[in-house]
């Protein structure tokens, strides 16, 4: 499972790369966010994530609070966050025991690696969209975080971190199974 987190932000890093700055106002199939917040959100959340391969519960403190406006410097440090990121949950121990996900409650740290690759997956998606862009991701992380989806999204939505789900046929592609799952409309024609 340690390998998967690399195979789930090289395509999120590309994408990245190719954001401009004029499209920081664009929206998002996450409606909550446009580019800008979204932006924001993955770089706000950066440390709690990756202090969670850690096991450490990072302090209020140290957590970066953005308003409405990105740093200067968000692209790279957005590609930083996603370097920390996956050297974090590449190593095997990050999956062993329990950990922490922004607040006290203990999880199984494998749950939690499985959201947290759902989490750069899904808005990697979305980044891509509303940038018009591709994301292309490997089957076996694809497949991994579909499983990981099935077996936790109510936790998810319980979160806040998914919207309620888009009817998606069986026989449409895996992406679009996950997409649906976490709330969004793959077929919709403004995602194309």
């Amino acid at each position: 499972m340690s390998s998967l987190i690399s195979q789930a932000t090289e395509p999120v890093a590309d994408v990245v790369r190719g954001i401009a700055p004029d499209q920081l106002p664009l929206p998002t199939p996450c409606t909550d966010f446009d580019v800008r917040k979204l932006v924001n959100h993955l770089l706000y959340w950066g440390p709690s994530l990756e202090g969670a391969a850690r096991k450490v519960l990072v302090p209020p403190s140290d957590i970066p609070e953005f308003e409405t406006e990105v740093p200067t410097n968000w692209q790279p440090e957005l590609l930083a966050y996603l370097a920390k990121l996956t050297e974090s949950w590449s190593d095997p121990a990050a999956w062993e025991g329990t950990t922490h996900m922004g607040g006290p409650t203990e999880m199984p740290a494998g749950m939690v690696g499985g959201m947290v690759i759902g989490e750069v997956l899904v808005h990697g998606w979305d980044l891509a969209v509303a940038t018009g862009q591709k994301a292309l991701w490997d089957e076996e992380v694809l497949t991994y975080v579909h499983k990981e989806l099935v077996a936790n999204v109510h936790l998810g939505r319980d979160m806040g971190m998914y919207a309620p789900e888009v009817p998606v046929p069986a026989a449409a592609p895996l992406v679009d199974r996950i997409l649906g799952l976490a709330g969004r409309d793959p077929a919709s024609p403004s995602y194309h």
